[in-house]
């Protein structure tokens, strides 16, 4: 018989978000900060009305509901927050990859508008 494969948990790579500053905290902050932004971290037990918001908000950046505000605390040493972000880096994108199932919306494309249509030759608007 051969021994099962340990499972690895995201939660080991939390020691070195905070070592390489790429976090931030609050709505507020992540907005006034979108450019630097990787992907947007909620918890399960936020309210309806405010997971709307940051849908609405962040729709072009991945949104993952997962943890509690305990975790958060335990991991991070943030008390009370709900809303978290990781500057990108390539660990965020490690962080994002082992997350990406607890991903709560889509990838929005940008539509291309529809061009006009071609004029025949000889012809002027």
């Amino acid at each position: 018989m051969s021994d099962p494969i340990p499972t690895r948990s995201v939660e080991r790579l939390f020691p070195f978000v905070l070592r390489a500053k790429i976090l931030m905290i609050g709505r507020d902050t992540l907005r006034t900060n979108k450019g630097k932004l990787h992907f947007v971290l909620i918890t399960d037990d936020i309210s309806e009305k405010v997971r709307a918001e940051i849908l609405e908000d962040f729709k072009h950046y991945p949104v993952v509901q997962h943890f509690g505000p305990a975790d958060l605390e335990k991991h991070f040493g943030v008390k009370g927050a709900k809303t978290i972000g990781f500057m990108k880096s390539g660990l965020a994108q490690s962080i994002y990859a082992e997350l990406k199932e607890h991903r709560i919306n889509q990838h929005v494309t940008p539509t291309k508008p529809p061009e006009p249509p071609a004029l025949p030759p000889g012809k002027k608007d």
